[in-house]
């Protein structure tokens, strides 16, 4: 069973394929098994890494000498990404976030910029500290919080079109340890625009146009101030594009990691 070691909690992983290298980091809900669409469709031309952020799926909880506060601190989730790239020698690895996976993404690409070629921001601003963008996604997050969880993730009518998995969908997280409680200081002390422009790594913000949780307006807004960066809006998706709508997902993150690291070398 591979497992990287994070400051002493055991991070679960695996990988798949042979090629350039794509790493998945899941949101609040998911875990490595739930990228499994995604490393179908992408193993043959891709290295597919999926992991467990601690406290989801397979990986450990914190021990009480390496917990910063009792339970979980998502401070650590960019730690347990940094991990498996080194345990795995990744280099020119394009990182994908799903919503707070984004977050923990692009600290660990800051981290470790000679591993990370890019990273894609999926349905998140990974956590950018600036204050326009604050106030915008917190604006988004007061709509949201007005409908039914699973409507902010998940489009109606697949909901009742594919009952199936929407079953399994919300079966994801009973997996897992962590609580969204847990993942309250997330964000705290997020890059900054300039931090990022100096690390070298590319950014790209991957957003679904029926996205409930953060707007199209916002994510744009986001590529606009971040010059550079990338920005792919999927028409009809939802925030949880890659379950819903997975063949769209995985042309955008093919076409991505195809241009990405190849504009970062020409640079």
């Amino acid at each position: 069973m591979p497992i990287a070691d994070s400051d002493g909690t055991a991070i679960y992983y695996e990988r798949h394929g042979s090629g350039p290298a794509i790493l998945f980091v899941h949101g609040s809900g998911g875990h490595h098994a739930a990228w499994w669409q995604q490393v179908a469709a992408l193993r043959e031309e891709f290295t597919v890494v999926t992991m467990d952020l601690r406290g989801f799926g397979r990986s450990g909880t914190p021990a009480p000498a390496h917990a910063a506060t009792d339970g979980f601190d998502a401070q650590d989730f960019p730690g347990d990404v940094a991990a498996v790239l080194d345990r795995e020698d990744l280099t020119d690895t394009m990182l994908v976030g799903q919503s707070i996976g984004s977050v923990a993404a692009l600290r660990a690409a800051l981290m470790r910029p000679e591993r990370v070629g890019a990273v894609v921001l999926g349905h998140s601003l990974g956590g950018i500290s600036h204050p326009e963008l604050r106030e915008l996604a917190a604006a988004d997050r007061a709509e949201a919080v007005k409908l039914p969880v699973l409507d902010r993730l998940l489009t109606r009518q697949f909901q009742q079109e594919r009952a199936d998995l929407t079953f399994l969908f919300r079966q994801m997280g009973t997996f897992n340890a962590a609580t969204m409680q847990d993942l309250r200081n997330l964000d705290t002390n997020g890059p900054t625009l300039d931090e990022i422009r100096a690390s070298g790594v590319k950014v790209a913000f991957l957003a679904g146009e029926q996205d409930a949780v953060i707007g199209v307006k916002t994510v744009t807004r986001a590529h606009e101030l971040l010059p550079g960066s990338r920005l792919e809006i999927v028409q009809g998706a939802p925030h949880s594009m890659y379950w819903e709508t997975p063949e769209k997902y995985n042309a955008a993150v093919a076409r991505l990691r195809r241009t990405l690291t190849a504009d970062k070398e020409a640079a």
